[in-house]
């Protein structure tokens, strides 16, 4: 949860409700990722010197990862920024390349026949979403056949296993992490797919993935960073974890780097990637740590640790 003041006119756009005049696509971007409540205003005057605008206090809520139907978010945000293009038409002339029934579409939805953007709810939004495309069960994107390097308690390598036998086996092992920041500070997470077959519909750290026999530490990072996202970026490390019950018997090297995208999240392992503030992950971590991956909280914890302000190490 965070407590933001915003220019006054922002905050109204990021609380509208449907069919008000501040309601458009940041309206349904945010509240697709968050809950928003529009606390109060602030006028100019109690600022000195005064300002030329009111300003506002908005509570964002991060969303629990089912509070709303799974939907392909790239065809979401296509689908809205398209119906907002021209406020004043009605959507089945609008959307008549994605949608040729728009009469069925509508019934299907609960919506008018004339309906404009304005008046689609962001569940009737998500809804259009899934009945033009809906989402089928995916191939697992995962080889339980993939070999694993397989550690001692001293992190030294031992020889290598399948995936299948190392989680079945909890053989401790090597994995990665890192997390991307945006110029603004903010830290990019992903929400990993429902289908995985370990914490699926959570958020995690921006990219990771376990280090393959024969394979080390800093290449399995870059590696991971472009099978992930699709991106390259130089890398620090920041800190190396112990294998516990907590890392899912890994022993876990963490890094961060600098990107703002654009991103090409690897389906089917991830639904979808957002920026957060790190002052928001933290306090939606401490009031629902269910919502994130037991391995990304580890992470996240040694990140905010005192000593991870130190100089970090670029990795190879």
């Amino acid at each position: 949860m965070a407590l933001l003041m915003l220019q006054k006119e922002v905050a109204a756009r990021l609380s509208a409700a449907p069919r008000s005049r501040d309601y458009g696509i940041l309206t349904l971007v945010v509240q697709s990722q968050c809950r928003v409540e529009y606390l109060r205003t602030v006028p100019a005057s109690v600022f000195l010197p005064a300002p030329e605008v009111d300003s506002a206090f908005v509570r964002l809520t991060p969303r629990a990862p089912n509070e709303l139907p799974e939907h392909d978010h790239d065809l979401f945000l296509a689908l809205v920024r398209r119906g907002f293009a021209q406020r004043r038409k009605q959507l089945a002339k609008l959307l008549k390349e994605q949608v040729r029934d728009w009469p069925r579409a509508a019934a299907e939805i609960g919506a008018a026949l004339q309906a404009r953007a304005e008046e689609l709810s962001l569940e009737q939004w998500i809804a259009l979403t899934n009945l033009i495309r809906p989402l089928a069960l995916p191939i697992s994107g995962t080889e339980p056949d993939e070999l694993f390097a397989v550690v001692d308690e001293m992190d030294r390598s031992i020889g290598a296993a399948p995936r299948s036998e190392v989680h079945g086996n909890n053989l401790l092992h090597r994995a990665v992490h890192i997390f991307i920041f945006n110029r603004a500070g903010e830290v990019l997470l992903q929400k990993r797919s429902r289908w995985k077959d370990r914490h699926p519909n959570v958020w995690d750290s921006s990219a990771a993935g376990h280090v393959s026999a024969g394979e080390e530490y800093d290449a399995s990072a870059h590696r991971e960073l472009e099978e992930e996202l699709g991106i390259a970026t130089p890398l620090a490390r920041v800190a190396k974890l112990t294998a516990s019950e907590e890392t899912g018997q890994e022993f876990i090297r963490l890094y961060r780097g600098e990107h703002n995208g654009p991103f090409a999240p690897a389906a089917p392992e991830i639904d979808g990637v957002q920026f957060f503030p790190p002052e928001l992950i933290a306090q939606w971590i401490a009031r629902r740590p269910e919502d994130f991956a037991p391995g990304f909280i580890a992470c996240w914890r040694a990140h905010r640790a005192p000593e991870a302000a130190l100089p970090t190490t670029p990795s190879a």
